[in-house]
């Protein structure tokens, strides 16, 4: 892997959550007042909260939900049916409290901010706002990687710090959302380059182009990919942190980041859709182990998230027909992801309910 900073090469080492309490855990979810099993997904849920936290009375305080924005160089290849000021459109959108992702925040109580990791504008303070871009956009990567490796450095360690002043303030849950147009193309560049599907089987209509731009989007990234091959000599597969560089965003570079420092921290993490889990797949070839800390949220329509979710062997918990971004399946889940906490910390035992448990089946 190309060398960073101490500070970031640390951050790449995650351990996994401790087992030790698994026989502990599974226990105290099957004494509850329930059948055995009977609130599916969320038992699984509750269960993985509890490793990550090491405590059977696990605490969700404090949700956040960080929303990243770039702009990016590949679109003036014509790959998306939107023009670049989109990005900073909706960022105002978002400060102004209109978006989607706005009305699922404050509908269940997620601290929402808004991070400028690269937008090609300008924009006025505003207490939502961290306004940190790394450039005014990433460079086409049809001509040259999308960022210089000083750059995916200042990327990464923005987006960590961004989770670590969260997690001093008591944030126990974060989820990651973004804001980009184009970032389907370096979504589906990256997801092809590090799974090693079929391009097809990774680019998909983004915000909505039509059969024609469907084939001109996909032609162009086939040249983009074939521009930056992988090196012969490089064993093992891509380089992950290179190959974000190279066909990364902005605001996918800082979201990986983020999911490194949330898992270094022992954060649950709410994983969104399609370029979100690409920011993630980067982040667990750099470091299997933040993947034990992931709860994925939904299935994205978009093309080639539920290929990526079956490459991470994940397991969705909501089935919307999704494909909105900005961190709102992960908003949607999250109430869910508390609720599966509750009933851990919360819901009576059999014997402290003074209920009758099922008679044990006779040998």
């Amino acid at each position: 892997m190309t060398a960073f900073s101490p500070l970031l090469a640390d951050l790449f080492d995650i351990a996994a959550p401790s087992s030790a309490m698994d026989a502990a855990l599974q226990h105290a979810i099957d004494i509850k007042t329930k059948p055995p099993g009977s609130l599916g997904a969320l038992e699984r849920v509750a269960h993985q909260i509890g490793r990550i936290q090491q405590s059977a009375t696990p605490d969700l305080a404090r949700p956040a939900m960080l929303v990243f924005a770039g702009d990016h160089g590949i679109v003036c290849a014509g790959v998306s049916p939107y023009p670049q000021a989109v990005t900073a459109q909706m960022v105002h959108n978002f400060l102004r409290g209109g978006a989607a992702i706005n009305v699922f925040c404050r509908t269940h109580g997620i601290e929402l901010s808004v991070v400028n990791a690269g937008v090609a504008a300008d924009f006025p303070s505003h207490a939502s706002l961290v306004d940190i871009p790394v450039a005014r956009g990433t460079q086409n990567f049809l001509d040259a990687p999308a960022m210089t490796h000083e750059q995916l450095e200042t990327a990464l360690a923005a987006g960590a710090a961004r989770v670590v002043a969260h997690a001093s303030r008591g944030t126990r849950m974060i989820g990651f959302g973004e804001m980009g147009i184009g970032n389907t193309s370096s979504a589906a560049c990256l997801m092809q380059r590090l799974t090693g599907l079929p391009l097809a089987a990774c680019v998909g209509r983004g915000t909505g182009v039509d059969d024609a731009g469907l084939a001109h989007k996909t032609a162009t990234l086939e040249r983009a990919l074939a521009a930056h091959p992988v090196s012969a000599e490089r064993r093992g597969g891509p380089d992950p942190l290179e190959t974000l560089a190279t066909f990364g965003g902005f605001e996918i570079a800082m979201m990986t980041g983020a999911y490194l420092a949330a898992a270094k921290l022992g954060l649950v993490i709410v994983v969104d859709g399609f370029i979100s889990t690409s920011a993630l797949l980067v982040a667990a070839r750099v470091s299997p182990s933040v993947l034990d800390y992931c709860v994925f949220a939904h299935a994205s329509d978009e093309t080639g998230h539920r290929a990526m979710l079956d490459v991470l062997g994940a397991t969705p918990l909501l089935q919307l027909g999704l494909r909105l971004g900005e961190g709102t399946g992960a908003a949607l889940a999250m109430p869910l992801i508390q609720a599966a906490a509750a009933f851990l910390r919360e819901m009576a035992t059999f014997e402290g309910a003074g209920v009758s448990e099922r008679e044990a089946e006779s040998q």
